[in-house]
């Protein structure tokens, strides 16, 4: 056994296994260190209590992340059957409809048809055009706290950001964005490492709430079009591309979830990182290649989603190990993120680190087809967000230290109190 075994974490560095508990507040707090520790022994790992290989290194996250033998489901074979569904719990059938119909949960060619579908909304041209609102919203967020001068930031800036700008590309009412971020959190909790049967049930319910507002939603779109993404869609299935309505409110579904969640966290890590790290925030944000810069830097150095599966779709071997068809396996973005053969001095926040090229290229919104459809959107957030708070409340510091939320999947604060003078 290793030196570094600790209450929460054990590694066996001959078997290349390691025991985790993703609940304690020293791995959930401080994912990174437990990392270099496995790192130190091997860059591929079985973590045991979830029964899959991961991988640590930024090569080899990279290269799985664009190899087609590796997938989000299993394809049947050629000239083969489609391989049995896995079971699906009788408490959990909503939930698992609803994600089946998800283009994150598809491959080639369903997931090219529904990411094509809504591709134009996210392209970087069109995002663009939402600088105006994006702005205005940050504004006027920092002018609801700033007579109190001190704020938890996670509720009162971080969080409504993200979920109104989401709703209102989709046409759904932005009064809404309380009951869509309680649908969403409920939901979301089903990629908890050690979720609940509680858990399990309060996503079943939330499914079945979310999706059925959304069928209403979208029989009224059908009566009365609008310009947003729903109608969009509609549209769409209108002249034949085949969108199906599951389909549509699984895409909704997906573009509510994903288009607030991750951004939320990455607001939030990424206030916490420059205030902790002492940042020259003037550097930091001098111009827009500063700007753009220190954001990566950010999503790099604490991004908000750690870990995302794959199932390999034949017999593979990698890094001397024989992954069978259908095996799942885990990407550790995080871990990726923090390579230090990828990048130097990786335990170092650098706003000014260079960014050019693949060598350099953070994993925080995954890659290949995978790639985040809404990565260009959550840029141009961060980009607003992060310099108009600290030009809007200068001297703003840490009331306390931020507290990490107890859920590794999704790494980010459980709350984030500021002041200012």
């Amino acid at each position: 056994m290793s030196s570094n075994d600790s209450p929460w974490l054990r590694i066996d560095p001959e078997r290349r296994s390691v025991s985790i508990n993703p609940s304690h507040p020293e791995f959930y707090g401080d994912p990174y260190a437990a990392y270099e520790k496995i790192r130190a022994f091997t860059p591929v790992f079985y973590w045991e209590e979830q029964g899959q290989w991961c991988f640590l290194n930024a090569s080899d996250v990279g290269a799985i992340l664009r190899d087609r033998r590796f997938g989000r489901e299993l394809l049947p074979l050629v000239g083969q059957p489609a391989p049995p569904p896995r079971p699906v719990p009788a408490h959990l059938a909503v939930f698992h409809e609803v994600n089946r119909d998800s283009m994150l949960e598809r491959e080639p060619p369903v997931h090219t048809r529904l990411r094509t579908l809504v591709n134009r909304a996210f392209v970087s041209r069109n995002v663009e055009r939402m600088r105006p609102r994006i702005t205005a919203l940050a504004h006027e967020l920092i002018e609801r706290i700033r007579p109190a001068r001190r704020a938890e930031l996670i509720a009162a800036y971080a969080t409504p950001i993200p979920i109104v700008v989401i709703a209102e590309l989709l046409g759904v009412p932005a009064e809404m964005a309380p009951q869509l971020l309680d649908w969403s959190h409920r939901m979301v909790g089903m990629f908890q490492l050690d979720r609940t049967r509680e858990i399990e049930l309060a996503a079943e319910a939330a499914s079945r709430e979310f999706s059925g507002f959304l069928r209403g939603y979208v029989a009224e779109r059908r009566r009365r079009p609008a310009d947003d993404l729903i109608t969009h869609l509609l549209a769409a299935e209108a002249t034949g591309d085949r969108l199906s309505e599951d389909e549509l409110i699984a895409t909704c579904i997906l573009l509510l979830n994903a288009g607030h969640e991750a951004t939320v966290h990455a607001i939030g890590n990424g206030v916490k990182t420059l205030l902790e790290e002492k940042t020259d925030l003037r550097a930091a944000f001098a111009s827009t290649a500063a700007t753009e810069a220190t954001v990566e830097e950010c999503l790099r150095f604490d991004p908000p989603l750690h870990l995302f599966s794959r199932y390999a779709q034949e017999d593979v071997e990698i890094a001397g190990i024989m992954l069978r068809r259908g095996t799942g396996i885990a990407l550790l973005y995080g871990a990726a993120n923090r390579d230090p053969s990828r990048y130097p001095q990786a335990h170092v926040f650098n706003p000014g680190r260079p960014a050019t090229g693949m060598a350099s290229a953070h994993s925080a919104f995954g890659g290949g087809i995978h790639f985040c459809l809404g990565a260009p959107l959550a840029r141009l957030e961060l980009q607003i967000a992060l310099p108009i708070l600290f030009e809007e409340l200068p001297g703003i510091f840490l009331l306390e230290p931020p507290r990490y939320r107890d859920n590794y999947h999704f790494h980010g604060l459980a709350a984030l109190n500021v002041g200012w003078p």
